[in-house]
This record gives structure tokens, sequence and C-alpha cells, in this order.
């Protein structure tokens, strides 16, 4: 395979117990349309024992595409078979495709055409779910260049992307092998930040991401220790790639969310004391060191309450605030004076004893951006009311249509 010319791109897929989803995923990559010529396929066989080892060697035996087996020990996550993958790659361009997944037929075509086109290090392809959900939220529109601190990049971070070979060897990325979980967030997050900048197909599913009957997903590994450390590991890479100030700030707005928020979450409730107070004390140091009113403005109103009192170290607080919102009830809107923000009466709402400041409670830009989530619906009018409500509306239209009609008519005169 070295005396052939480089390739466009090269598929990384690390595989352990893959069958029989390995072969959906591996003839998808045969029918790329980008051509057999200008791809390459890297197989680490990550110790499996239910045939994915002798399937790989027979798919690089009868293939077009030329393809490299590595078969060693179980290393127990997806880091180290992408980084022996990546370092025998020798593509423009580099997918991990994992072994459960497959690609559209027209995925690589479409993604190195992006990536030449704008000249950007990083594409994300559209993703659809087989089985199971998939983000959506940044695939709204084909971008060209995505602005990665105020654009829903951010929230997709797996490694399921086309990176530029070149910034991988200029920035010596690899995965963590060390994490448990949450790898992939440090390698792309740290693409994001350091290369020529993040492109996005949107009109397209490039990335078939499929849920496993078995439930054998590697996401699903470690416990909740071990997502704390990834959560921490990743405001850490923020905070050495981003200096303070309102681009850290956005981009701290999701490991908080998309992270730490979802430890304190309304399940909460049902664990242990122990463990209640274990995820405080995980929770501690991050909030000490990255948790700004920057970062708390950019939330809404009943996500930045959790955190506050996470903060705080007020586990009775949070507690309150937990129940709150598992009795589904809507909170007051407050209007504290007509220059001012209006406020959602959660728990505690102006209880100076407690710490919580106003602002806490204060609806900010997100609130009013239209999740419908976030804000009260507003109480409906009697019946009486809305009848009558309806009857002004009518007469308001009759009266306009009059108004324009003797305009016409005194035009034609």
């Amino acid at each position: 395979m070295s005396d052939n010319p480089a390739p466009d791109v090269t598929v990384v897929v690390g595989a352990y117990e893959a069958m029989p989803y390995l072969v959906r995923c591996l003839e998808s990559v045969e029918s790329q349309t980008l051509g057999a010529d200008r791809i390459e396929l890297v197989a680490v066989d990550d110790g499996s024992t239910d045939g994915t080892g002798e399937y790989l060697d027979e798919f690089a035996a009868r293939s077009k595409i030329p393809t490299r087996v590595v078969h060693q020990p179980n290393s127990g996550g997806p880091s180290g078979p992408r980084n022996v993958g990546l370092g025998l790659a020798r593509g423009r361009y580099v997918f991990f495709l994992d072994a459960d997944d497959y690609f559209g037929d027209e995925a690589l075509e479409r993604m190195v055409a992006m990536a030449d086109r704008a000249g950007t290090d990083v594409v994300l392809g559209r993703m659809a779910g087989v089985g199971r959900g998939v983000p959506r939220s940044m695939f709204t529109r084909t971008l060209e260049h995505a602005e990665v601190h105020t654009s829903r990049v951010i929230y997709a971070l797996s490694a399921q992307k086309l990176f530029r070979r070149s910034l991988l060897s200029r920035l010596d990325l690899r995965f963590d092998e060390t994490l448990a979980t949450g790898e992939d967030a440090l390698f792309t997050m740290e693409a994001y930040l350091c290369g020529n900048g993040v492109s996005v197909v949107a009109d397209y599913d490039c990335y078939y991401l499929v849920g496993r009957e078995d439930g054998k997903h590697a996401t699903r590994r470690g416990d909740y220790a071990t997502r704390f450390e990834a959560i921490h590991a990743l405001m850490r890479l923020i905070a050495r790639l981003e200096p303070p100030g309102r681009k850290r700030d956005l981009l701290m707005v999701r490991p908080f969310t998309v992270g730490l928020l979802q430890q304190f979450g309304p399940g909460l409730l049902r664990q242990s004391e122990a463990d209640r107070r274990r995820k405080m004390e995980l929770a501690a140091p991050m909030t000490e060191a990255y948790w700004t009113e920057g970062v708390a403005a950019q939330m809404k109103v009943g996500e930045r309450l959790v955190l506050t009192c996470v903060a705080m170290g007020r586990l009775d607080l949070l507690q309150e605030m937990l129940e709150f919102t598992a009795r589904g009830t809507a909170p007051e809107v407050v209007h504290l004076g007509r220059a001012a923000r209006p406020h959602l009466a959660h728990p505690h709402f102006r209880d100076r004893r407690t710490g919580i400041p106003d602002s806490a409670y204060a609806v900010t830009v997100p609130d009013w951006s239209g999740d419908r989530r976030v804000m009260p619906p507003k109480p409906r009018p009697p019946f009486a009311r809305r009848a009558v409500n309806g009857i002004r509306r009518r007469v308001r239209r009759l009266h306009a249509r009059m108004r324009s009609g003797k305009r016409k008519a005194g035009r034609e005169t």
C-alpha cells in the first residue's frame, strides 16, 4: 500500500466485537462515489472474539479499496485503535468511522469537496439515526465556515468527522487513552479551535449512527466519576486554548450544560445521599475555576439556577429546585421594573437568606429565542373573554376593509 499515491481520505475503523454491523459498515466504504482509488482503509481489530478480525482479513483480500488490517489485544476503549489507525494514515484527510455505523454513498465525495473548496480543516456531515437519536441543531444549513464560538457545532464533538491530516500532524493530536469516556470531545474541540475553520454539510445524510440491539456502545462506558473527569478535562482544554472573556464563556457553556448539568438533573433525587454529596464534591473544582457571570448569562433560568446551587455547594437548595422542576410547575413571570428584564419565580426568588442573587432568575437572551420549554405558557383567557376578543378582532378587520374601500373610491373619482 505504501507504493501507491497518497489517497484523498484514510478511513479509520476501530472494531471490537462488531459483527454483524461491520458488514454494512465496510459495504458503505466500498460504495463511496469518491472512488476506490481515492480511499484507503485502516482497520484495527481490538481483540475481538466474534469473527470481526477474520472478516476484516477477508475484506482486505478481496476489496478494491487498499486495506490494512491491524490485530491487537483489547485496549479497553476506542482511543487506542483510533490512534493506531491515525498513525498509519496516508490520506490528505482522515475520517473515523465506527464499526457499528455506515456512510451515505456520497458522503466522502461531498465532504472532501467542501474541505477543498472552503479550505477548512474539519467538516461535519449531517447525521441520521438508525434505531437511535442523533444531533440535528448544527445541521440546519450548509456552511463553508461555521463560527465555532456562536454556532451549534460545539454540540457535535464526536469523532465522526472529516479531519485534514496536516492539522492533526501539526498539532500531534491524538485521542487521550487515559480517559474512559469523552476523549473524542477533547480531540474534536482542539481541532475546531486550532484549525483553519469548520464546515457543515447539511443537505445530505453523510453518516448513519446505528443503535445496537445488544446495547454495546463505547460511549456508555464508565461510572459518573469518569464522566466528571471527562467534563473537567474539556474545561481545562478550553481554558488552555481560549483566554478569559466572552469567547471562552461561550465555549464553556457546552461542558456546563452538555456535561455537568446532566449530572444534576431530576434523576439526582433518586440517588443516594452519598452519591449526591460525592457529585457536589467532584463539581466543586470546576465551578470554582470556570463558573462565571458570563457563562451563567448564556443559560436559561432553570439551568442557571441548578448550576448556581452547585457552585454554591448548596445541595439543599439544589434538591428544592429539582423537585420544583419534577413537578412540572410553570414559574410565574415577575416584572421588577419597566426597564428590568423579566424574572422567573423559581423557588427562593428574592429570598435573601439563600444568597442566590436576583440576576440568577433573570430572563436572558437564550430564554427569548423561541424555546417554549423555557418561558412558562401564557394562561389562556376564559371562554367569554376569548369570544369578546375574537369579535373585536373581526370588527377591526371590517373597519380596515371599509377604510380601504373609501380610499379606493376616492382615487377613482
